[in-house]
């Protein structure tokens, strides 16, 4: 077109190589070529053969060609690819922590686990997550009751408020570090049909909490 041909002056000013993808290699960028890709249609699929429509589509595939030779002569990886894309899905998935995302302090919901269910119900209520960890006199996590742990011990006990937290948690939750990828806490969730995970640190005292909903607005999902 008549604006690539205007760039051509300055194309030879940088004195750089140029690789044209041209239709017709008689043309005057492909004249000015270093090197020429030939990737003319015999007709463009437009029942008019007007519109380009074929012609476009060949290019792309050479396009894409040369961009995976390229990836793999440099030895590009994702995490490259990451960081010039930080805001891209890519970037987010590659580069994105649990730390970056997960409730922390007081926004956690947790409870003692010698508390009674009516004591514990409005802190897993509060604090909008649908949950809360259970945790021990040195602070460390023994477990998680969940909205589902209460429907489900609803059905098991008629006196279940006046039963201790102990007695209803889930012991052993899934838990996940907070240098971990946020990526990771997704596939975590997926394998095993959970929307929570708690983040502990080494000696098993809770950090924090990421949500599955956490992960979907930041846009990991």
């Amino acid at each position: 077109t008549e604006e690539l041909i205007q760039l051509l002056p300055a194309f030879k000013r940088l004195d750089v190589g140029l690789i044209s993808l041209v239709g017709k290699p008689q043309s005057t960028l492909a004249r000015e070529s270093d090197v020429v890709l030939d990737v003319g249609v015999a007709e463009e699929a437009c029942p008019m053969n007007l519109a380009p429509t074929a012609s476009t589509t060949a290019a792309l595939a050479m396009g894409d060609a040369l961009a995976v030779a390229l990836l793999e002569r440099r030895g590009i990886r994702a995490e490259d690819i990451a960081v010039v894309h930080p805001g891209g899905t890519l970037g987010r998935k590659l580069l994105l922590k649990v730390e970056d995302l997960m409730h922390r302090g007081d926004d956690i919901p947790r409870v003692h686990q010698d508390l009674t269910m009516r004591q514990a119900i409005p802190v897993i209520s509060g604090k909008r997550l649908g949950m809360a960890a259970v945790t021990d006199a040195e602070g460390c996590l023994t477990g998680i009751i969940t909205d589902g742990d209460l429907r489900r011990a609803l059905q098991r006990w008629p006196d279940l408020l006046e039963r201790p937290v102990h007695a209803v948690m889930t012991r052993r939750p899934k838990c996940i570090g907070r240098s971990e990828l946020a990526a990771k806490a997704v596939q975590v969730m997926e394998q095993h049909a959970i929307t929570s995970l708690l983040i502990v640190d080494s000696t098993d005292r809770v950090e924090g909490v990421v949500h599955l909903h956490d992960l979907l607005r930041a846009g990991v999902v």
